[in-house]
């Protein structure tokens, strides 16, 4: 019986002391890749509660060979920890462009488009003991425009300093 309740006590203080994986409450750095030509964005993550939870907020400017685009996007995530220092987060979000077109591309009027877009954002990350942070992520694009009003699947990197 003695060995039991030493076996449960023990057991509990284990539980007590241990910690969830917990995000860090702010992290600032380069969001690299994109769908229809590299682009480079710069990108802020704040936590949010008491919880896994954090906002996202990209800045951002994509060039091709027929465009220039300059965006901004705020995604929220929820963050769920795999093991260790790997996470893996998924949300929603929204964001407004600024497309600046070649002359000679399309049957378009305007050489500039402004539009909003809904995207989605899952990703994996990992969290080293210093401060850095890697990402991986998924950003589907849903555009709401003239020249951009279909999906774009977005593919990036991230590598952000956490404080």
């Amino acid at each position: 019986m003695k060995k039991t309740l030493l076996l449960v006590l023990t057991v509990v203080a284990f539980a007590l002391q241990a910690e969830a994986q917990t995000i860090s409450k702010n992290a600032i750095g380069l969001r690299l890749g994109d769908s229809d030509g590299f682009g480079t964005e710069v990108s802020y993550q704040r936590a949010v509660g008491d919880n896994n939870n954090r906002l996202e907020f990209d800045l951002g400017w994509r060039s091709h060979k027929n465009f220039d685009a300059y965006r901004l996007t705020g995604l929220y995530h929820w963050v769920w920890n795999i093991d260790g220092g790997f996470n893996w987060y998924v949300g929603p979000g929204l964001g407004v462009a600024q497309v600046n077109f070649d002359d000679d591309f399309g049957d378009f009027d305007d050489d500039t488009e402004t539009y909003v877009y809904a995207a989605g954002d899952i990703g994996i990350e990992y969290d080293f003991d210093f401060p850095l942070l890697l990402s991986l992520d998924f950003r589907p694009e849903f555009g709401f425009g003239n020249y951009n009003d279909d999906i774009d699947f977005d593919i990036a990197l991230g590598i952000r300093y956490q404080f």
